[in-house]
């Protein structure tokens, strides 16, 4: 099984903690971006020959801001090229002030099975001062238009101005809508070169450890809706993981298409420029987009393995482990076994962190990555 993800980088605004490559002003370039975007899932689809696509995933910026006939255009073509397994998981982001009842039909025709909504905070003050372009109650009429479809919504911890009693607040509106089935629970970042990092460097936000309790009080109150936390940041009704994610977090294989999209097939890991320019003269020119390619050496392959199940509730299943590498789990990570014991879970069959520890993973990964 393998995945593809394609970036849209086109956006009606920028948020003011989006560090994404995504772009308000260059929405007058959609239509060569995406005819290159077809060459290059033309002139990539020999790496995924013979493999099963299990998932699609369509990323930005906003894939909902742009006209849906490209949207179809795309997915047309990876049906046409690739081997779509049929029960596919093909997932769309969507801002709640893009989405309407033509576009939906354009999804529907095209294959679109789940939808994940950015919401971020049921707030609309929050929402105008991160500059988010829908209010709440445009995010309750797309969900409305959605209430057939397997849906996700984003929320945001920490965000300014915000404490736990409004993230609990975003939450209950949430659960409210029966499809929604997945949510994600961010906590807020900011990234050097965004508005938001000037408020981080003025003391105007959160700390650390406040935005910790507040996951903590939000994770104990998505377990009494029925979401369980199966990654740090992610929770679901049994059985509605997202199966893209799952994919990336069980090192599996998958091609990015797009600017700023990153591949991982045959242990080679590689990434496109973030710049639409760059990107359309090379496509256009015959070349490949990639700025940054490395082949993962069999020590580093095996150290990315246990970093990324570990962020997951499974953790390492050692049959798994030993299938993959032909090696011990517990021999090659002794030390940071070692070194961690009191924060693992382990038994005969694998090792987890702990449930307490999941949210401070950082810490303890550093010894599995440098093992």
């Amino acid at each position: 099984m393998a995945g593809i993800y394609i970036h849209i980088p086109f956006c009606k605004s920028k948020c003011t903690y989006c560090d994404f490559a995504s772009f308000p002003k260059e929405i007058g370039k959609a239509e060569v971006y995406f005819a290159c975007l077809y060459k290059e899932i033309k002139g990539k689809a020999h790496l995924l020959k013979g493999k099963k696509i299990n998932t699609v995933y369509f990323g930005g910026g906003t894939p909902s801001f742009v006209e849906p006939k490209y949207i179809y255009g795309a997915l047309k073509l990876i049906y046409t090229i690739f081997d779509v397994d049929k029960n596919a998981e093909i997932t769309l982001e969507v801002n709640p002030g893009t989405i309407d009842e033509n576009k939906l039909k354009v999804y529907k025709n095209a294959g679109i099975n789940r939808f994940s909504v950015g919401l971020q905070s049921a707030n609309d003050e929050t929402l105008r001062v991160v500059n988010r372009i829908h209010n709440f109650n445009d995010f309750k009429k797309a969900m409305e238009l959605l209430k057939d479809y397997n849906t996700s919504v984003d929320v945001m911890l920490g965000l300014p101005n915000e404490e736990y009693e409004d993230v609990e607040k975003t939450i209950k509106e949430v659960v409210k809508f029966s499809n929604v089935k997945h949510i994600s629970c961010y906590a807020l970042k900011a990234e050097e070169g965004t508005p938001m990092f000037t408020k981080y460097l003025n003391g105007e936000l959160l700390s650390e450890d406040e935005v910790a309790d507040i996951y903590d009080d939000t994770v104990k109150l998505l377990k009494e809706y029925g979401f369980d936390r199966y990654e740090v940041s992610n929770f679901c009704k049994e059985g509605y993981y997202s199966r893209h994610n799952l994919n990336y977090w069980k090192r599996g294989e998958y091609l990015g298409v797009g600017i700023g999209a990153s591949s991982f097939i045959n242990n080679r890991r590689f990434t496109n420029t973030e710049s639409i320019d760059d990107y359309v003269k090379a496509i256009l020119s015959g070349f490949t987009a990639e700025v940054f390619s490395e082949e993962v050496e069999e020590k580093d392959a095996k150290g990315e393995y246990a970093m990324l199940n570990l962020r997951t509730k499974f953790g390492i299943e050692f049959s798994e482990y030993k299938k993959i590498f032909n090696s011990d789990f517990k021999k090659d990570f002794e030390s940071a076994i070692k070194n961690n014991l009191s924060y693992l879970e382990i038994d005969d069959k694998g090792v987890k962190i702990k449930d307490e520890y999941l949210y401070v993973q950082n810490t303890i990964l550093v010894d599995f990555i440098d093992f």
